[in-house]
């Protein structure tokens, strides 16, 4: 390496985290939103009103899963607090589908959000392919253009999923529309300083090293040798790079090259991702790009230094954010621990994960469909708090609710109506829509005057919480004999024990203590609990098992409850 070793002193990507004197916002937002607008009053000071770039990006490995939605949203709240302020906003997201193939995917998912594994395609385009670029690789399920195509079609289905207005762009149409030219002329032309700062990062970099992978003409493979550079072509001409298609490194594998020497021009191959990634900076005139922690210790820090010291690019505003956990595990396709975002929109509304999206990014949190209910209730709670419906609010919790409510739904209107996500789910363990409604109305729910938009809101719930029902199994995965009395012969002290439990539970008991009075109200009439329980799980469910019988019927409506209990409906 060369004496005169650059200085770098690159930005810290911890934006949420760092403890200055800002301004304080009760959203954040707002914090990124001042550092995005003195980085673009300092970039284009000359401008009154420049476009403003707000980017994410992902590789179509795997499954694109709720976890990949983490850069969409983040950078949407960004972009929607900055159109408040009057700015225009364009947020794109690159698929950097110019990569190559390096192994097989174990799961891959259809247009539908169905996943399915590799034997339920056609697996051979992807095996024939390895080292090929994802766009170069026939689409297993033969419905998108590329494979790469099919993956992006998901994502961007994902975004309109959540209203996100997203600008998809292909890195592969950047290198062949040209946009990608100067970027990876300037860095073939730097090739020596492109060295010397990526040995910092790298140990496997030398004084040999070209920032170019071309694609052979021979193979298709995306290969890493290169032998020569001509950056002077004749006019009208493409700068070229010489090269060998020699094996790839894949982790615990290698994939062959032929062996074929060639020549390529510069849109025939790709840029290594950490030239490539802050390539796009300069491209797309990016100014604020989130991702994950995964990328704060090595990638940025290469990507700030790549930009300022090799391609002379402004880096744009970072922010790291926390990923978060699926069922207290890490989201995982070979090892089946992922959700597509198409799957959670059947369990709740959109809002309520925009909602859980605009929590702080800097905090790890854990995303569980078996607690689903939990977050449903907190988001019902801040959208109450909105409304000044929470006397017990706290002042940071107004503060958050009054600036990010707006930005969560579609419309913010008062005469919502939101049923608690158990007893929706209660409702869902009887098919009849009219029987639905009518006990929402009865436990007072639905009020009399409640507009009909209000109404169908409110019931269109009782079908999600049903499915989480389904997805989980859990105590609400049972079919509730509502309409008539399931066929049952009692003795004389089952008789009275069971009139007895209606009584308490008409006096108004909490679950742990309805749960506690079964197993006292068989004591105390010489029943055994087991056949005390199966007496509650045939009234109810005309089953000899069901799930926990006290919290249950804590759940479900008092009336009827008690009615049951008595035999009278």
């Amino acid at each position: 390496m060369s004496e005169d070793k650059h200085e770098h002193d690159g930005r810290s990507p911890y934006t949420l985290q760092q403890d200055d004197d800002e301004t304080r916002h009760a959203f954040w937002a707002d914090t990124v939103a001042d550092q995005v607008e003195a980085h673009v009053a300092d970039q284009h000071p000359d401008e009154d009103d420049p476009e403003i770039v707000i980017k994410g990006g992902i590789s179509p490995s795997g499954v694109p899963h709720l976890g990949n939605v983490n850069e969409i949203l983040r950078g949407y709240f960004v972009a929607a607090v900055l159109r408040d302020r009057g700015h225009e906003i364009r947020q794109v997201f690159t698929a950097d589908d110019r990569d190559p193939l390096r192994k097989l995917p174990r799961t891959l998912c259809d247009l539908d959000g169905n996943l399915v594994d590799l034997g339920d395609v056609d697996a051979g385009a992807l095996g024939r392919n390895l080292g090929h670029p994802y766009t170069d690789i026939p689409d297993p399920f033969g419905c998108c253009d590329s494979y790469g195509d099919h993956f992006s079609t998901i994502i961007q289905d994902s975004a309109d999923a959540v209203d996100v207005p997203i600008d998809m762009v292909s890195t592969t149409d950047l290198y062949t529309d040209g946009a990608f030219d100067d970027v990876t002329r300037h860095a073939l032309a730097n090739r020596d300083r492109a060295w010397e700062v990526l040995a910092e990062y790298q140990d496997k970099v030398d004084e040999d090293y070209i920032p170019f992978n071309p694609i052979c003409e021979e193979c298709g493979k995306v290969t890493e040798t290169v032998t020569g550079v001509d950056l002077d072509p004749e006019e009208g001409d493409l700068p070229t790079v010489d090269y060998r298609c020699t094996d790839m490194d894949a982790g615990d594998q290698t994939i062959n090259g032929c062996g074929h020497e060639g020549t390529a021009t510069i849109r025939e191959g790709k840029m290594p991702w950490r030239f490539e990634w802050p390539g796009q900076w300069g491209v797309l005139g990016v100014d604020f790009e989130p991702f994950g922690k995964d990328h704060a210790e090595g990638s940025w820090p290469s990507g700030d230094d790549v930009a300022r010291n090799v391609l002379d690019i402004e880096p744009p505003v970072p922010m790291v954010y926390e990923w978060f956990t699926l069922d207290g595990e890490p989201f995982s396709s070979s090892e089946g621990n992922v959700i597509l975002v198409s799957d959670v929109l059947e369990l709740l509304e959109p809002e309520v994960l925009r909602y859980f999206f605009a929590k702080d990014p800097s905090r790890a949190r854990d995303f569980s469909i078996e607690r689903l209910d939990q977050l449903v209730d907190e988001f019902d709670r801040f959208e109450a708090t909105y409304f000044g419906e929470v006397e017990e609010a706290t002042e940071d919790e107004q503060a958050f609710a009054d600036r990010v409510y707006p930005l969560v739904v579609e419309e913010a209107r008062e005469e919502r109506i939101r049923l608690p996500y158990t007893f929706a789910a209660v409702l869902g363990m009887t098919d009849d829509p009219d029987l639905r409604e009518e006990i929402a109305r009865r436990e007072g729910h639905i009020p009399a005057d409640a507009p009909e938009w209000a109404v169908e809101q409110a019931l269109a719930r009782v079908e999600r919480a049903r499915n989480w029902a389904r997805r989980t199994e859990n105590e609400f995965d049972y079919e509730l004999k509502r309409t008539e009395i399931p066929a049952h012969e009692f003795d004389a002290d089952t008789d009275d024990a069971l009139a007895e439990l209606a009584d308490f539970i008409e006096a108004g008991h909490g679950p742990e203590e309805i749960q506690g009075e079964i197993y006292e109200t068989a004591k105390r009439n010489d029943i055994d609990t087991g056949e005390f329980f199966g007496a509650g799980y045939r009234l109810f469910f005309d089953e000899e098992q069901g799930p926990k019988l006290g919290p249950f019927l804590a759940k479900v409506d008092q009336e009827f409850v008690v009615a049951r209990l008595r035999r009278e409906r």
